[in-house]
């Protein structure tokens, strides 16, 4: 499986990489179809502290989902981004069994 990811206006050091990294892995290994990866990550430029986004896309056969939040940290953005797409995974895994 491959996972890119890609950081806009700002150089992702190797730990946040390895972290976003190891949790697509993580997600790879519960839903066999996942095929590949996309994450970027984003600094919004405002005053408030929630400025750091994350938008995962998930390719799957056929399908590819997509899930973004913004929060406090890179990981903390990487962990709710996996959540949805958990949320994803499971819906599509149900509508494709039946």
């Amino acid at each position: 499986m491959k996972v890119t990811i890609n950081s806009v206006h700002f150089k992702a050091d190797q730990k946040l990489e390895a972290f976003i990294t190891n949790k697509i892995e993580k997600l790879s290994i519960k839903y066999t179809e996942i095929i590949g990866a996309e994450a970027i990550l984003k600094l919004e430029n405002t005053d408030n502290p929630e400025n750091k986004i994350a938008e995962i896309k998930v390719l799957l056969k056929g399908n590819d989902l997509f899930a973004a939040k913004q929060n406090k940290t890179f990981e903390e953005a990487v962990d709710a981004v996996i959540e949805a797409l958990k949320k994803q995974l499971e819906k599509h895994k149900a509508k494709v069994t039946k």
